[in-house]
């Protein structure tokens, strides 16, 4: 019995990590990173100056894999527990605790780091734009163009 737990609680920790390490391949949200149906759209192009740039941080995803990868786990390995009725509550009680860390770990993991670029618009207006920091360093005064194609707008140099 104690060598299948441990094979069970080996492949389930496995999917686990799997599952997170998928999770953690989220696409990037800097400036610099286009999704693959942004290919061939025209976008448009504003000119302006960096008023200011604020350190943010972006939330992770909640995407119920780790949610679901968790449950997983901690249902396997509860289910080791006892026996009967025994068994049975601890895996529920071992699956809802587990799908609640594995909810936080995943949004643990994919959580990034951010910036907040205000902009003076050519044309006068102010726009702040948040992405993923990529280490691109905007500084107030520097000017950079917009990318605005109605739904996603990014600073570049």
């Amino acid at each position: 019995m104690a060598g299948r737990l441990s094979i069970d609680l080996r492949a389930a920790a496995l999917a686990a990590l799997a599952a997170l390490a998928l999770a953690g391949c989220a696409g990037s949200l800097g400036g610099g990173t286009y999704e693959r149906g942004e290919a061939r759209r025209a976008m448009t192009v504003q000119f302006g100056t960096v008023e200011s740039v604020r350190a943010v941080v972006l939330e992770g995803s909640r995407s119920q894999i780790g949610t679901v990868a968790g449950a997983a786990v901690g249902g396997i390995a509860g289910s080791g527990v006892g026996s009967g009725r025994g068994a049975a509550a601890a895996a529920v009680l071992g699956a809802v605790v587990g799908g609640v860390v594995g909810a936080a770990v995943e949004e643990g993991v994919t959580r990034r780091q951010g910036v907040e670029i205000t902009v003076h618009l050519d044309a006068g207006q102010y726009l702040a734009v948040i992405q993923e920091d990529e280490g691109e360093n905007f500084r107030p005064g520097e000017r950079v163009r917009l990318l605005r194609d109605g739904g996603t707008t990014r600073v570049t140099r």
